[in-house]
């Protein structure tokens, strides 16, 4: 096992409101079980990450106050400077930009400056794959809303919309970062919300969906980009079924993936952690990078080797100057999100999905219950079940906004809501 310096504390930090995120709780455990003194910005006290035994304090922002003064507010607090581990977009490219008032206090991985929002908008990311060479969905970027009906129908209905910067999306709009687009009317009723969303529209080829198809690489990069770790695994079942968040997974070797992961991390000179989606183009072979991301991937956990070693781990190891140890490949280990694995598999698509190639387990990690920390488990239950029955609710009512995000949050979003000047490239007629 690798030797930590549990000197340094770790502060995670995470934006989204969303209680149900278990990747917030798998840092939590992974660290604290390294013993990691762990501390947490978070949405609310009551949050199911909050009754950890390893986290040691929980910080939820003060009305009005912004992530700077927070922070700083919580290193007066510690007294010692931490490591951030950002754990939502938002986060990521935040915390990335308060990186040099941050100095001293605490310790981030040093990006070249703006990578992270870089690569986290989907639009710059199709820039990036055409620069590369990398396969990527065929695109368009509309202009205006007869673009968009034009655009949709020439990459070929049903198309994928995306909504470039989703971490913009303002809360209780009923706005999603991707959707199927079906028909021209469509696109352009969700193009007319442009403004609403806070971002541009992206139009994407829909890759034929199928068993089997869908890869993820997660990994950590030092300096110059060259990855210390990195794996890759096959998405078994997902919520929403067929596009959404992985509700089963497991580690198996795929070379050619973590090539491309390879290619991208050191041509961007990326270093820090980052989670990396695919899709096989069974007709072509070839893989096609969908997504981006700054940070762990929910199911980071998946990845732990026998070790116990993980990107969380490599973030500590080498932001202390620790060496970051070899990972020893586990391949067959799974990875069970409890509450969007059951409804993957009472959902009629999911039935029919069902029935991946099996392979040999190497260990099963549930996102939520574990026997040396169960009470995240018994409070997200709960908390899930009376989310159950507000949709309900919800649903036997006439439709009304929910109320404003928090303050902290709104103040972020609307910082980044920076101008667009970027030229819109040509859409195929």
């Amino acid at each position: 096992m690798a030797s930590f310096d549990i000197s340094v504390p770790a502060v995670l930090v995470r934006l989204d409101r969303n209680p149900f995120h278990h990747g917030t709780l798998g840092a939590v455990r992974s660290l604290g079980r390294a013993g990691i003194t762990v501390h947490a910005v978070i949405e609310s006290p009551r949050s199911p990450v909050a009754r950890s035994r390893y986290l040691r304090s929980a910080t939820v922002p003060e009305d009005g106050e912004r992530l700077h003064d927070l922070l700083l507010r919580l290193s007066e607090r510690l007294g010692a400077p931490a490591v951030l581990v950002p754990l939502d977009d938002l986060s990521a490219i935040s915390l990335a930009r308060l990186a040099p008032r941050l100095t001293g206090r605490y310790l981030q991985p040093e990006q070249p400056s703006g990578l992270p929002e870089r690569v986290a908008d989907k639009v710059e990311l199709a820039a990036i794959c055409r620069t590369l060479g990398l396969p990527h969905p065929r695109t368009a970027v509309p202009g205006d809303r007869e673009d968009a009906a034009r655009a949709a129908w020439a990459l070929g209905l049903p198309v994928v919309a995306k909504w470039s910067r989703p971490w913009l999306l303002p809360e209780g709009a009923g706005l999603r970062s991707t959707v199927v687009v079906r028909s021209p009317q469509e696109a352009r009723e969700l193009y007319e919300r442009s403004a609403e969303a806070g971002s541009r529209l992206l139009l994407q080829e829909l890759l034929p969906q199928g068993r089997d198809l869908d890869w993820f690489f997660h990994g950590y990069g030092g300096a110059g980009g060259t990855l210390l770790m990195g794996a890759t695994g096959r998405k078994e079942r997902a919520w929403p079924v067929g596009a959404g968040l992985t509700a089963v997974g497991r580690w198996l070797p795929n070379p050619e993936v973590e090539r491309l992961a390879g290619q991208v991390a050191a041509a961007l000179g990326y270093r820090g952690i980052l989670d990396l989606d695919f899709r096989l183009d069974a007709a072509t072979g070839a893989y096609h990078l969908l997504d981006f991301n700054p940070r762990p991937g929910a199911q980071f956990r998946l990845f732990t080797d026998p070790s116990g070693t993980d990107v969380v781990r490599a973030l500590h190891l080498d932001l202390t100057g620790r060496p970051v140890p070899a990972p020893v490949p586990a391949y067959g280990r799974r990875f069970v999100v409890e509450n969007y694995a059951l409804l993957s598999v009472l959902s009629p698509a999911g039935r029919r999905r069902a029935g991946s190639r099996r392979t040999r387990a190497a260990g099963t990690e549930r996102a939520w219950f574990a026997r040396d920390d169960p009470r995240p488990a018994y409070a997200m239950t709960a908390a899930w079940l009376r989310h159950a029955a507000r949709v309900g609710v919800r649903r036997l009512r006439p439709r009304r906004r929910t109320a404003p995000p928090n303050a902290l949050l709104s103040a972020v979003r609307q910082r980044r809501r920076a101008p667009d000047t970027t030229t819109t490239p040509p859409v195929p007629r």
